[in-house]
């Protein structure tokens, strides 16, 4: 249930998707003669696309989360790698068989040089198909292929396919690996995403070494306008906003113990 809430309340509070509600509000409104409301649909939908696409708003928001755990020096010895899906385009390489990168990539390609760096370490990709409408290949389907396709042999991968959500990867992923003690895991994923994700795999009994990648702001951007092109800037906004909102409702169903963790 937890899942599909989420899913549903996110379709809804997504920046775009907010402006163009609020927009079709204002609309109906000016309709039946309310103008004062659809003056207020209107405006409401004007700030939150004109604060998202040409401020620096976005990236203020994304930065704390970007700080929060430092890369570390690589320990001697790993045992394993686990990215998180969110990688791949998966509607694409369902049609295509490929394995088509989207902006979050890094993680897959950090976890290749990992595993070529520690030939012995095991790699776990953690990750199915986490959309309610959209057709596509889990992450964890796909990266065989890329994986395999960058020198990481097929008997060092384990891959966990079912999971829809980062609580899920951390639960499904500690059930499959059942991690022994005093092994040395990796955490690879978006470094934004990091507080999460180590959070929920602490909770779910998996000590893990974050190694955040796909970092998304300089640290620099600091208040101002059209510090970057709309398109991403809108894209920053989105994913800042997704993952604070996130954090907090992991918070407040008990999934995490700390609204903002840290190292």
């Amino acid at each position: 249930m937890f899942f599909y809430l989420s899913k549903i309340f996110w379709f809804f509070i997504q920046p775009l998707n907010l402006a163009i509600f609020l927009l079709l509000a204002g609309l109906l409104a000016a309709v039946f003669g309310r103008r004062r409301l659809a003056a207020s649909g209107s405006m409401l939908a004007f700030l939150i696309l004109s604060l998202s696409a040409w401020t620096s708003l976005g990236a203020m928001m994304l930065n704390p989360l970007e700080e929060r755990f430092a890369k570390p020096s690589l320990p001697q010895r790993v045992d394993g790698i686990v990215v998180l899906g969110g990688g791949f385009e998966g509607a694409i390489n369902l049609a295509r068989g490929g394995y088509e990168l989207n902006s979050g990539g890094d993680r897959m390609v950090e976890t290749a040089i990992l595993a070529r760096r520690f030939p012995q370490a095991k790699v776990v990709v953690s990750g199915g198909t986490g959309e309610l409408f959209l057709d596509g290949e889990g992450d964890a389907d796909t990266a065989p292929r890329l994986l395999g396709a960058l020198g990481v042999g097929a008997d060092r991968l384990i891959l966990e396919n079912k999971s829809r959500n980062t609580y899920e990867n951390a639960v499904f992923t500690r059930q499959l690996v059942a991690p022994k003690p005093g092994e040395t895991w990796l955490l690879v994923t978006s470094a934004f995403h990091m507080p999460r994700a180590k959070a929920l795999f602490d909770k779910a009994g998996f000590p893990t070494i974050p190694w955040p990648v796909d970092y998304r702001t300089s640290g620099k951007e600091g208040i101002g306008l059209f510090r970057d092109n709309p398109a991403d800037s809108l894209q920053v906004a989105t994913m800042a906003i997704r993952e604070w909102i996130g954090l907090a409702a992991y918070w407040l169903s008990g999934r995490i113990d700390r609204p903002f963790p840290g190292g």
